[in-house]
């Protein structure tokens, strides 16, 4: 791994540890989605796929470009109209999704249904995140969420493999 994908990829996953997202709790989140079809499934087997997500350079720019946002948004720095649109996380916005969804398109189809099921249900980080008195995470609740879908997607295709 040369210097520049060492950093990029060290500087996106500090910043989800800045704002309070693990890798383990990303790796919950896979466990939830997929325990009931991988039986004998364990946290550090999602660790395992969490991380083979984290590796892929679209899913770090991703982090990185979405939490520059919020946090711009956070201190007040966008110009209006946006910056109470992100502020708000307004439903008609989707370019958080979009950006979501670029990360799950790298992993197939059943990374859509497992992003959407886990964006409407919001379990473990996804509803801290969501509570907007703890800073603003309009990109970076769809991103972990996004990263967990790609993870359990990853997982299953694995273990269809096997199968």
């Amino acid at each position: 791994m040369n210097e520049k994908t060492k950093t990029i990829k060290n500087t996106a996953l500090n910043w989800l540890t800045d704002r309070g997202v693990s890798t383990k709790d990303i790796a919950e989140l896979v466990y939830y989605l997929q325990v009931d079809y991988v039986p004998e499934l364990t946290i550090e087997t999602c660790i395992e796929h969490v991380e083979g997500v984290l590796n892929k350079r679209e899913v770090q720019n991703a982090i990185m470009t979405g939490i520059q946002v919020d946090r711009l948004a956070e201190d007040g720095k966008l110009d209006p109209p946006l910056q109470g649109i992100i502020e708000r996380d307004e439903g008609l916005y989707g370019i958080d999704e979009i950006i979501a969804l670029s990360i799950v398109n790298v992993y197939g189809s059943i990374g859509f249904t497992n992003y959407g099921f886990i964006d409407k249900q919001k379990p473990g980080i996804l509803k801290d995140l969501n509570d907007k008195s703890k800073g603003c995470h309009t990109f970076l609740d769809d991103i972990v969420g996004a990263i967990a879908a790609s993870a359990s997607s990853r997982l299953a295709h694995s273990a269809e493999d096997t199968e």
